[in-house]
């Protein structure tokens, strides 16, 4: 009976971050380089609204991207480039460069997606009800250009209590440059072998 409700518990807190998946036989990597360069409204500084409709994101975006932005899908749980990667810096929304999320507030959820608890400020995102398939939830957008970003849950640490679970995709990332200048001056005086 205790080993019944135990898996019960596992496959529903596992299915909490979204039930849709993208079938797409394509390679799930980007490269944000050319995503920026063809992409006119993307800017790691510029904090006003982006209004464009689909057909405009299409043009601009990779598939991935578009189908997590715009189509509002989900990626594979445990394939993001950054479910395990413990760089300094901060993620940009990769539609359009928003500042969201700061490094130190990514942990490890076990849930299978990028976890945050806290946004970069009040304004990076925007929280919306979400009631598909047959759940209730919050929304995470991005609150440059409302791109679907993943789902906010009320099971995270503190200081928030929340769990902001994000796809990978439609994430894109910047090292500490602090962090990168310490490393290399580190580096400089380390003997070579």
């Amino acid at each position: 009976m205790i080993r019944s409700l135990l898996m019960i518990t596992l496959a529903i807190t596992l299915q909490q971050c979204s039930y849709s998946q993208n079938n797409s036989s394509k390679n799930n990597t980007t490269n944000m380089d050319s995503t920026k360069k063809n992409n006119p409204v993307y800017s790691n500084t510029d904090t006003s609204e982006v209004k464009m409709n689909n057909e405009e994101w299409k043009k601009i975006l990779p598939d991935e991207v578009y189908y997590i932005a715009r189509m509002k899908g989900t990626e594979r749980p445990w394939t993001s480039k950054f479910e395990n990667f413990h760089e300094k810096g901060t993620y940009y929304c990769a539609a359009c460069g928003n500042p969201l999320f700061k490094s130190d507030t990514k942990f490890e959820s076990g849930c299978g997606w990028p976890s945050f608890y806290e946004p970069v400020s009040k304004t990076s995102l925007i929280n919306t009800p979400d009631h598909s398939h047959g759940m209730v939830r919050t929304e995470v957008q991005c609150g440059r250009c409302k791109a679907h970003l993943g789902h906010v849950f009320n099971d995270g640490p503190p200081p928030t209590g929340l769990r902001y679970c994000i796809n990978g995709v439609i994430l894109d990332f910047t090292k500490a440059k602090d962090a990168e200048k310490k490393y290399t001056e580190e580096n400089k005086q380390k003997p070579e072998n």
